[in-house]
C-alpha cells in the first residue's frame, strides 16, 4: 500500500488526520454488499474472487480526474456515484453482470467529510447492482478516482464492438445528450435549476448505467458499444471494429421534451451526436432478431429508439430528407 498521510498545519496547530488505513477501514471496507463469491476482500494484499465455471471473466477501468471528468466543485456524492456509474456502463456495452470492483483513490487532503459523502455515492450505487468493493489504494495528490470492475457472462456471450453487419438496424437507449446538455447549464453558473433544467443537470451528475439491458442484449445484439463520448464518436468505434459503416437517421434521432425546452432544434441534434456522458447503448440488432428484441424491449425501464442501419461503406453517414452525406464523429477525445 502506498504511503499514509501526513500530519496537516492548520492555524499554526498540528493535527494528525486519518491515516490510509483508517480511511479504508471506516470508509471503505465495511458498508459495500457482501457476495460469496468473495473469498478475500479488503484487508490484505490482493483480493480472492471465485469464478463460476462456464463464465468469462470481463475487466474495466476508468479514471476521473477533478477539473477534467467532473467540475471541480461537484459535490462529494456524485463524483462517487459517477465513478462507479461509468465503470457499470462498461459493464452493460459488455452484457456482463457486475460483481466486484477496487477502488484508487488520490486525494489532496483526508476531509473525513468529503470522504464520508463520497463513499455514500460510490458504494450506494454498487449496492443497487450487487457489487462488492474488494480492495484498492489511497494516496495523497489531486483529486483522482479510479475505479476498476470485473464481471461475468456465461461463455462466449459477451457483447462486443466488432460483430455488426450490413442490415443489421442500429438503436439507442434513453435520451442521448441530455448529460451535454446539462453540463453547459452547470458551466453557465446553473447550480440550484428547476423544471427541465433539473433533469438535465441530474442526468449528467448521475447517469444511468443501462445494465438491465446490456444483459437482455445477449444472444440478440450483434454489437453494442457505450455512449460516453457522444453518440457518433462511439458509433464510428463500433463500426471502425466491425469494419462496415453506419448510416443514421437524423430525422430519427430522440430529442426529449427538456432538451428541446432548452435548446433550439440544431443545437439539440448536436447535443444528441456529440455531447457525451450520457452512458446509454448504442446497439445493433439483425433484422431477424428483431422481434425476440422488441420483445424484452418491452419491459425495459427506460425507452430505446431506432436510428438508422449498418451499411456496407466504412464509415459513418447521416440521411435527411432522402439525401446521404457522410457525418462528422465529433465527441470527446482527451487528447484533441
Amino acid at each position: 500500500m502506498a504511503q499514509s498521510f501526513g500530519n496537516i498545519i492548520r492555524a499554526g496547530i498540528a493535527t494528525v488526520p486519518l491515516t490510509e488505513f483508517e480511511i479504508i477501514e471506516r470508509f471503505f471496507a465495511a458498508p459495500g454488499p457482501q457476495r460469496s463469491d468473495v473469498c478475500l476482500g479488503i484487508g490484505d494484499d490482493a483480493a480472492i474472487m471465485q469464478v463460476p465455471a462456464g463464465h468469462d471473466l470481463v475487466s474495466c477501468v476508468d479514471m476521473l480526474v477533478r477539473g477534467q471528468h467532473f467540475p471541480e466543485d461537484m459535490v462529494a456524492e456524485d463524483v462517487g456515484y459517477r465513478a462507479m456509474a461509468v465503470n457499470l456502463s462498461d459493464m452493460a456495452a459488455m452484457g456482463a453482470e457486475p460483481a466486484w470492483a477496487t477502488l484508487a483513490l488520490s486525494l489532496p487532503e483526508p476531509d473525513e467529510s468529503w470522504l464520508a459523502r463520497f463513499a455514500e455515492g460510490l458504494i450506494g450505487l454498487a449496492r443497487e447492482h450487487g457489487v462488492a468493493l474488494v480492495g484498492g489504494d489511497t494516496v495523497k495528490g489531486p483529486l483522482v478516482a479510479s475505479v476498476q470492475m470485473a464481471g461475468l457472462v456465461p461463455s462466449g456471450t459477451a457483447l462486443r464492438r466488432d460483430g455488426a453487419q450490413p442490415g443489421d438496424r442500429l438503436f439507442v437507449t434513453g435520451a442521448p445528450g441530455e448529460a451535454a446538455a446539462g453540463l453547459a447549464l452547470w458551466q453557465r453558473g446553473l447550480r440550484v435549476p428547476q423544471g427541465p433544467a433539473a433533469r438535465l443537470l441530474r442526468r449528467f451528475n448521475r447517469p444511468q448505467p443501462r445494465v438491465a439491458q446490456g444483459i437482455d442484449l445477449r444472444g440478440i445484439a450483434s454489437a453494442c458499444i457505450d455512449v460516453s463520448d457522444g453518440l457518433a464518436a462511439d458509433l464510428g468505434h463500433l463500426v471502425q471494429a466491425s469494419g462496415i459503416g453506419a448510416v443514421i437517421e437524423l430525422e430519427s434521432l430522440p430529442v426529449s421534451d427538456e432538451l428541446a425546452e432548452v435548446a433550439d432544434p440544431m443545437q439539440a441534434r448536436r447535443y444528441v451526436l456529440s455531447g457525451g456522458d450520457d452512458y446509454e447503448l448504442c446497439f445493433a440488432v439483425p433484422v431477424r432478431g428483431l422481434l425476440d428484441f422488441e420483445r424484452r424491449a418491452r419491459d425495459w425501464a427506460c425507452a430505446v429508439t431506432e436510428i438508422g442501419e449498418i451499411c456496407d461503406s466504412p464509415g459513418l453517414f447521416a440521411r435527411v430528407c432522402g439525401e446521404i452525406e457522410p457525418l462528422e464523429e465529433g465527441g470527446f477525445d482527451h487528447f484533441r
